[in-house]
């Protein structure tokens, strides 16, 4: 900006000074040019394979961008993708907000910065799990607004939205036609999945926005995911746990895979999915082996919904997503190691793969290979997709054997690299660690394990309205409409005089219904709390039916409805509501009182909210500091300080002993806690065959346990010295109970049989003359500084079980621990052959393994 404005005074000589300079910094990366043919996305005239991998940058903080992206490259990315969150960039109409954790130019400068492409996905519809889909929630109040169809009022939106965020990237030169990273955009998002619920006028909203998005003139091609008939020069794409069968609209176009789901998002009352690494790795060799060029993780690290971003409703607070980078930044093996050796794999056949088109031969029932052959270039893919029966298979004249549900990538069409169910990744063990008394209130007390429950104050939440600017009006109002999501709250209040001979009353009791579109309700009766209900994932609505207690003279209902974030996915979905709908009836053995129509008085939010209570550099006199504090009790706020855990290990609140609320440290909310709802008791497997077709309910655990217990605390939001925590308990808990952990690596294992290929890294090109090696246990400790400091267990043989729960089998070389101990001891990483060559041969004829254990220090 100083440039631009000093330039006009300046001299001829040092305009033109200026002007070079400036052409040097946009000019730093040399433009490329980004087209595509019918194989592959072209870069300045090469077909390139891609690999890509999601990393959304307000699901992280920007301290944390640069390890993310670094851990990608290592793991083999190519380009990061990230929607644009258009609610978080214009919460407010026509005022825009690009700084911490909503920097975008600053992330896509820090894929650049690692080498990476980008491929930015606008939408800017992001469904995402997301609240509202990452709409801001003004644009419903827009007059005449009709979403995502043929609608002006949205189509005018939508395009001032997209044209700011193209101009933001162009003005920091980011596309590749400027020699910046973006490779890609797209526009939309998964409208085909939905489109015909809005008949002709969806089809001319979507041609429009191809339209529109062309005529932006960014240089490089825009994609439409799950959009079959998406307009030349538009490319559809696909999206899902499989995507090999995918074929493009047009010949022209190339096979692009923009959401590879590598597991499942969590929902607050729902189980912890996880998809096996064998499974996702086979989607991945399937989709290359079929022609595919691009493809890309949905989530490569998923990260943390901080705040109120959530959507659904009922997602919870972590979006791990089972992604190869977990929710704290660190790599999860072995799905990261396993994919990057996939990764590598698939980088050796590039030459053939877009040299050619794939030639198809039958190997026998179930299984199958594709070669990709031109001159002296030759790949093969030899796949089994029989679910349960391994397959032993002739290819040139060559016997191969494949295990069930897995492809061999074969990058000379004669020897096997990788088989996408073996994996010669090691296994790392995480676990987090209860600090206990090493977390110190600002006052200097100890604790252990918990916080010190000296240590803390508490702020009441009055019950009902305490607002001046509540509003009254006839009947029940519908409560994002009221609220336009300014807050999770919103309290509904009424009043009923009793006389004491109302048909309504046995006594003086009386039973309450309320029916809502949820997500959460909880009912008061002159001040005290009579019932409480939740919806859940699959279903919002509530219908609660309680007791009451209702005294002569004035009654006061109060009905506080909260919304766990707004639906995110679906036809119309903008137009789903929530909050309490009605009936509210009360009801006796001789008759029944209907409120719904009575005169309503509604505050949206809470006190504390407008207090800014979880703020505490703001002083309130509403915080009491006894030696003692309510516990247990909806609708209460507490506060206490606390020294950050030394070292750099990734930081987390557990809120065991907490009922539902939000939490903030230094005023930074770190998102919904909900530690009472708990997944069903069934569904959850205690090991997960890989084999067959994925579900996203096909491999959960944690049944019968809370949803999430822990909740990420970036290091960023910490600081040296006193820390402050802010919770907003609704239900009532225990704050006493509260810990922290830090998240950090115990063993590493390893698991690596002679069937295994070898190593990829030690992959011998046909040309080089030299005897190929055998397969390889590896061993790295995972942080630099660190080595090998014990082997808690060896065994070459038939070894069986799990990292940290290891056993010998029927077979074991006596010499394993001592031969893994001399290799491997005191150093950062370690290669053991594995075969009887090495270890000896305990029993001939059968098939051995060797599994390690070690810790690193």
């Amino acid at each position: 900006m100083a440039v631009a404005t000093a330039a006009p005074r300046a001299s001829s000589a040092v305009q033109r000074l200026l002007v070079l300079l400036m052409l040097c910094i946009v000019g730093a990366s040399r433009a490329a040019n980004v087209t595509y043919d019918h194989r592959a996305v072209v870069i300045d005239g090469v077909r390139r394979v891609l690999v890509s991998g999601s990393i959304h940058y307000p699901r992280s903080t920007p301290d944390m961008w640069p390890g993310l992206i670094q851990k990608a490259k290592d793991g083999g990315l190519d380009v990061i993708e990230t929607y644009v969150f258009w609610d978080i960039h214009e919460p407010v109409q026509g005022q825009y907000d690009f700084e911490g954790r909503k920097d975008l130019v600053g992330f896509v400068k820090a894929v650049a910065d690692a080498g990476l492409y980008v491929h930015l996905r606008i939408g800017p519809y992001v469904c995402a799990e997301w609240n509202y889909g990452g709409f801001p929630v003004w644009l419903h109040f827009v007059p005449g607004i009709k979403f995502r169809t043929d609608n002006e009022a949205f189509k005018a939106e939508m395009q001032r939205f997209t044209e700011k965020v193209v101009d933001t990237m162009k003005g920091a030169g980011l596309y590749a036609s400027q020699g910046g990273p973006i490779i890609l955009s797209q526009i939309e998002n998964e409208y085909g999945n939905i489109d015909s619920a809005y008949g002709a006028a969806g089809k001319a909203y979507m041609r429009w926005a191809a339209g529109m998005a062309i005529s932006l003139d960014t240089g490089v091609p825009w994609v439409m995911c799950q959009q079959s008939d998406a307009p030349d020069p538009i490319i559809n794409t696909c999206n899902g746990f499989y995507c090999d069968q995918f074929t493009p609209s047009s010949n022209s176009k190339p096979k692009l895979w923009t959401e590879n789901w590598s597991g499942w998002f969590l929902s607050f009352g729902g189980a912890v999915p996880y998809r096996p690494v064998e499974d996702l790795a086979f989607a991945v060799a399937r989709f290359y082996q079929r022609g595919g060029t691009f493809q890309n993780y949905y989530m490569y690290h998923g990260g943390t919904n901080f705040g109120r971003s959530t959507g659904g409703p009922f997602i919870a607070t972590s979006y791990d997503y089972d992604a190869p980078i977990d929710e704290y930044g660190m790599v999860r093996q072995p799905k990261w190691g396993h994919l990057r050796d996939v990764h590598k794999a698939i980088k050796l056949c590039e030459p053939a793969l877009v040299a050619a088109e794939p030639s198809f031969i039958s190997l026998g029932q179930n299984s199958e290979g594709h070669i990709y052959q031109a001159g002296s270039l030759c790949a093969a893919f030899l796949a089994n997709m029989d679910a349960q029966s391994d397959r032993t298979v002739k290819f040139n004249g060559n016997t191969y054997k494949l295990p069930a549900w897995s492809v061999s990538i074969l990058p000379d069409c004669k020897n096997v690299v990788l088989n996408t169910a073996q994996i010669n990744s090691q296994v790392t063990s995480s676990a987090m660690k209860n600090l206990g008394s090493s977390i110190q209130p600002s006052d200097g007390s100890s604790i252990a394990p918990e916080l010190d429950t000296a240590g803390w104050s508490y702020a009441i939440e009055p019950v009902g309205i305490t607002k001046e600017n509540a509003l009254t009006k006839p009947g029940l109002m519908e409560q994002i409409n009221t609220t336009a999501d300014a807050s999770d709250f919103l309290w509904y209040s009424t009043s009923i005089t009793v006389k004491g001979n109302e048909p309504y009353l046995n006594g003086s009791q009386s039973n309450l219904l309320v029916n809502s579109l949820g997500h959460v309700l909880q009912v008061y009766i002159n001040g005290k709390l009579a019932g409480s209900a939740k919806g859940s994932a699959s279903s919002s609505l509530i219908s609660l039916q309680t007791p009451v207690t209702l005294v002569p003279g004035k009654n006061k209902i109060d009905l506080l409805s909260t919304t766990v974030g707004l639906s995110n996915y679906g036809a119309f979905f903008d137009l789903v509501g929530a909050g309490v709908t009605g009936p509210v009836k009360l009801s006796g053995p001789n008759g029944a009182l209907d409120l719904s129509s009575t005169d309503w008085t509604y505050q949206i939010g809470l006190r504390g909210e407008d207090l800014h209570l979880y703020n505490p550099s703001e002083a309130s006199p509403e915080w009491v500091s006894d030696n003692a504090y309510p516990t247990n009790q909806p609708l209460i706020w507490y506060k206490t300080r606390f020294t950050a855990p030394a070292g750099d290990d990734p930081v987390a609140i557990d809120f065991t002993g907490m009922g539902k609320g939000e939490a903030w440290v230094n005023g930074q909310s770190i998102g919904r806690y909900w530690p009472t709802n708990l997944a069903p008791q069934s569904g959850c497997v205690n090991s997960c065959n890989y084999r067959g077709a994925y579900s996203s309910n096909k491999c959960l655990k944690k049944c019968g346990q809370p949803s999430q217990t822990l909740y990420h605390v970036p290091r960023s939001f910490l600081q040296s010295g006193s820390n402050d925590l802010v919770l907003f308990e609704q239900f009532g808990g225990d704050p006493s109970k509260v810990s922290f952990t830090t998240r950090q690596t115990g063993s590493i294992c390893a698991h690596v049989s002679e069937m295994h290929p070898a190593q990829i890294d030690s992959w011998i090109s046909p040309q080089q003359k030299v005897q190929r090696p055998g397969p390889a246990l590896r061993l790295e400790c995972p942080r630099e500084g660190q080595v090998i400091s014990n082997i808690k267990f060896a065994s070459f043989g038939t070894p069986s079980g799990t990292c940290g729960s290891y056993n010998h089998g029927q077979c074991s070389s006596s010499q394993a621990l001592a031969i893994v101990q001399k290799v491997c001891i005191g150093v950062s990483s370690c290669s053991v052959p594995v075969s009887s060559k090495n270890f000896g041969d305990p029993c001939t004829g059968v098939t051995k393994s060797l599994v390690v254990e070690a810790a690193c220090s």
